[in-house]
């Protein structure tokens, strides 16, 4: 449906290159990212016997130093090139990412290049703490961000996705040299890291260029990292955390804590795309609750709904900005309930089934959309290209299951932002 074609190869030392060429297209887009996220704080090196638990927000700090060279910041080589360069750090993978319209063979070189090139020394080290600090004090500073990072830490009892990417204050103390060197050469190998770029290029030469450059590299084959988790109980944790910012207004997040986990590949791209049909379904903007809401004055424009699933968690998140969200709160939990019936039905199904294939078509005009989905599921062993035939398969019948095991009164939590004054 989409006519869109993406080829790949892995090379050599073991990286997966995935190449989609977009005739017309000036804009060009290219991703190298890890399997390294912030919930990755205990794990057993390849080759090695005993595990090591790092300080929380090291892959945070990590993306932030990989940009410092030794002659100055990458960021202003990317400038020259006329490149716009970026990158972040999420619960489960890192991504360095640029967009050009000229230069684009050298600028994914520079790319392919600063990531390979680490150079961390204890001044550089102890220089970036005093920066991420400030970052950690603005985010707390963030009513958006800690209204949510509050929700987690209601919603889980130990898993480390209850914990702020970036770590804490007292945790960056704790980063030193060797420590980032470890967990660079750990999760900065090729096998554990893929790169993904988009635009009107000619896949041939992109890969033979992608291919020179590791090949003047010397990579050994790494083996399995293992990562270890902490076993999270399916109950929440807490539920209600309360705080006071200066805000003008109170926000609120309610989140259900997903207890059917444990999946990869397609069955959890089916569960991720039911779990989104089924939000739509019951608090998109043609709902009949969202509909209640908002006349109601609760909710406006700024009330969003998502969803997040991997292998080892899930939760789906839903609040904005409201004028009393004990009343909100309350209206929603009973809402779901009351709404069920009505608005799980076959024909709004249907309605949102050709809605979310409309969004996904179209997003295939953004090269930014495309690079940001296929990282965000590759690591996941999905692949984006089946997501018509993935949504096609799933039934009603589904949609009403995924209900019935997610929106559960007895496994949500809520965090709410109130005005200090």
């Amino acid at each position: 449906m989409i006519g869109e074609e993406i080829y790949s190869q892995k090379l050599q030392c073991g990286l997966p290159v995935y190449l989609l060429p977009k005739k017309g297209y000036k804009k060009k887009f290219a991703v190298y990212a890890t399997k390294y996220g912030s919930i990755d704080s205990e794990f057993i090196v390849p080759g090695e016997k005993e595990p090591i638990k790092v300080p929380e927000g090291i892959a945070h700090f990590l993306e932030h130093k990989l940009f410092e060279e030794e002659f100055g910041n990458i960021f202003d080589k990317f400038a020259e090139l006329g490149a716009s360069a970026n990158a972040y750090t999420n619960y489960t993978n890192t991504a360095y990412l640029f967009s050009c319209t000229d230069k684009f063979e050298q600028n994914l070189e520079l790319l392919i290049d600063f990531v390979q090139r680490p150079y961390f020394t204890e001044e550089n080290v102890e220089k970036e703490k005093g920066i991420i600090q400030q970052e950690l004090r603005m985010y707390r500073d963030d009513p958006n961000w800690m209204v949510f990072l509050n929700l987690l830490k209601a919603l889980y009892k130990k898993h480390p996705v209850r914990n702020d990417i970036g770590g804490t204050i007292e945790s960056i103390q704790y980063i030193d040299v060797d420590t980032l060197y470890k967990c660079y050469n750990t999760f900065y190998h090729p096998e554990n890291m893929v790169l993904f770029a988009v635009g009107d290029f000619n896949p041939e030469a992109i890969f033979e260029l992608i291919k020179s450059n590791f090949d003047k590299r010397e990579y050994k084959p790494q083996g399995e990292i293992k990562r270890i988790y902490p076993d999270e109980p399916e109950e929440i944790n807490e539920d209600i955390i309360v705080q006071k910012l200066s805000v003008s207004e109170p926000l609120i997040n309610l989140g259900f804590k997903d207890r059917d986990i444990g999946y990869q590949g397609e069955k959890l791209f089916k569960k991720d795309i039911m779990t989104r049909i089924l939000l739509d379904i019951l608090l998109g903007r043609s709902s009949d609750l969202y509909r209640e809401l908002y006349e109601d004055g609760l909710i406006d424009d700024r009330f969003h709904i998502d969803f997040e699933g991997q292998r080892d968690y899930g939760f789906c998140v839903l609040g904005g900005p409201t004028k009393d969200p004990e009343t909100l709160h309350r209206k929603i939990l009973n809402g779901l309930t009351k709404y069920k019936d009505s608005s799980l039905n076959e024909e709004t199904f249907a309605r949102i089934k050709k809605k979310k294939i409309g969004n996904y078509v179209k997003g295939f005009n953004s090269p930014e959309f495309i690079a940001s989905a296929f990282i965000s599921y590759y690591f996941s062993d999905i692949d984006i290209m089946k997501y018509i035939d993935v949504l096609n398969r799933i039934t009603f019948e589904d949609i009403k299951s995924r209900f019935d095991t997610l929106i559960d009164p007895a496994y949500h939590s809520c965090s709410i932002i109130y005005p200090s004054s």
